[in-house]
């Protein structure tokens, strides 16, 4: 658990954000005010998806002894005024966590604001925040989201079976595929790629025995991304690897993006997410396809994780200033619960 320096008792009314992804769970409390969270812990490892989508139960064994533990360190008095929960998979595996959320949160915690968010609606909020414009979550995975706030716009965000085209697992099956091509001798490979992978994973014939029986089969393919942007400057195949998904990433951009008006200022296109740490070997070619795309569109850095996000969207709930478009599956804002 790591403190963010806010002195405890200096109020008892707090907000609550949580941040589920496929690397883990995190959770953070703040004020309605202040924009850093006040405390923050991470939960441990990524919540369960069962029969009916993401594990709410399992979710709840996590959140819950963090967020206790936390407002015991605030001091006698502590409470939770408003929640927004993100969660990787929300707007289409989240029909448990509307349904159990609420009611569970209301009666744990007392909390009766609650909203529950895609991972990429919190990732809007912690980059761009309340504003017109759209942002690229990008990290095992890849979605992009856009709002005028009036509707939200979305695209990709299928899983890395159906797309998440150009985001971790994408690039690492990418690579792993031109290494095997070069293990086969077959067209398309990369020896470079294929050294990489003897290195990483071991003798290329017992990858498949490696991959296929685990559960986290996109974190393992993404755990491969950086290694081929590591190629990419000697690499030609790494190189194409790298501007395929940069054309993905920009596509998807330009999919969500908000027409400006010709007397408007562009709107921000906000990267955010860990994939974008691969640095220079993916952000040249993207800064390339978003120029000629979104011409108009100006490119930055998100200036807030998903975390951030989430508290962002609690603090808003506090106020009554919420002003990103609710969905039923993106950003869901249930009735408050009824006092006990």
């Amino acid at each position: 658990m790591t403190s963010h320096g806010h002195p405890a008792g200096a109020t008892d009314a707090y907000v609550l954000g949580v941040d589920s992804g496929g690397s883990g769970l995190r959770v953070a409390l703040g004020t309605a005010e202040a924009d850093a969270p006040s405390e923050t812990a991470e939960c441990g490892g990524p919540v369960r998806t069962g029969p009916r989508g993401i594990d709410a139960a399992h979710l709840l064994e996590q959140v819950l002894p963090a967020v206790r533990g936390l407002l015991d360190g605030l001091g006698d008095g502590a409470r939770i005024t408003a929640a927004a929960i993100g969660a990787a998979g929300m707007a289409t595996l989240g029909d448990e966590l509307r349904a159990d959320l609420p009611g569970a949160l209301a009666d744990a915690l007392g909390v009766r604001r609650i909203a529950l968010a895609a991972d990429a609606v919190t990732a809007y909020a912690g980059a761009v925040g309340q504003r017109p414009g759209a942002v690229v979550a990008a990290g095992t995975g890849l979605i992009a989201l856009g709002t005028d706030l009036t509707a939200w716009r979305r695209a990709d965000g299928w899983g890395h079976l159906l797309g998440d085209s150009g985001g971790g697992a994408w690039i690492g099956r990418a690579g792993l595929d031109a290494a095997m091509r070069a293990h086969d001798g077959r067209r398309g490979g990369s020896p470079a790629l294929l050294g990489r992978l003897e290195a990483v994973f071991g003798p290329p014939q017992e990858l498949p025995g490696l991959l296929y029986p685990r559960a986290d089969r996109p974190a393992l393919l993404a755990s491969f991304a950086p290694e081929v942007a590591a190629c990419a400057d000697h690499d030609p195949v790494a190189e194409g690897i790298l501007r395929a998904a940069a054309a993905n990433i920009a596509e998807a951009a330009a999919a969500v993006c908000p027409e400006a008006e010709a007397d408007e200022e562009a709107y921000e296109v906000a990267l955010t997410g860990g994939l974008f740490r691969m640095g220079e070997p993916l952000l040249v070619p993207l800064r390339e396809e978003l120029a000629e795309l979104l011409p108009r569109a100006r490119a930055v850095p998100g200036s807030g994780d998903p975390l951030i996000g989430a508290l962002r969207i609690a603090q808003a709930l506090a106020t009554g200033g919420l002003r990103l478009p609710h969905h039923p599956t993106l950003l869901c804002v249930p009735a408050p619960a009824p006092r006990p």
